[in-house]
């Protein structure tokens, strides 16, 4: 590494090296970066902290299925289960599911809470 180290009454005060050589570096740190992520999300998932999705939900969403049916489907809930547990009608969920309803944001809260989301990940529903 070629560096040159530039002084400021005396002292060390800035390196200057080439910028390929800064950019090597940069990869480098970015390199570490993300193994250090990795490692932090490992110990979370081995302590059961974190939820992996299967891709097949993922596709689902990406392709624009509904996301209450993709995450009721994933939780192993019927319209009829999730109905019940939110205190709506089948009919009801499944005019969401299908977009011809309107969910109240207290629904919609009830709903993120049972299915274990955040409120946004269900917010697109309409």
């Amino acid at each position: 590494m070629t560096v040159q180290i530039l002084e400021t009454n005396g002292k060390p005060a800035f390196a200057v090296l080439p910028y390929a050589e800064y950019q090597a570096l940069r990869e480098l740190a970015d390199d570490a970066d993300d193994v250090a992520a990795l490692l932090r999300f490992a110990k979370r998932y081995a302590k059961g902290e974190v939820e992996t999705v299967p891709i097949e939900v993922v596709d689902r969403l990406f392709a624009g299925d509904s996301a209450l049916r993709v995450w009721r489907e994933h939780r192993g809930m019927t319209a009829a289960q999730l109905a019940a547990a939110v205190d709506v009608t089948p009919a009801h969920i499944s005019k969401l599911e299908s977009g011809k309803g309107e969910p109240s944001v207290a629904l919609l809260k009830k709903l993120a809470r049972l299915l274990a989301l955040q409120l946004e990940e269900l917010a697109g529903e309409a």
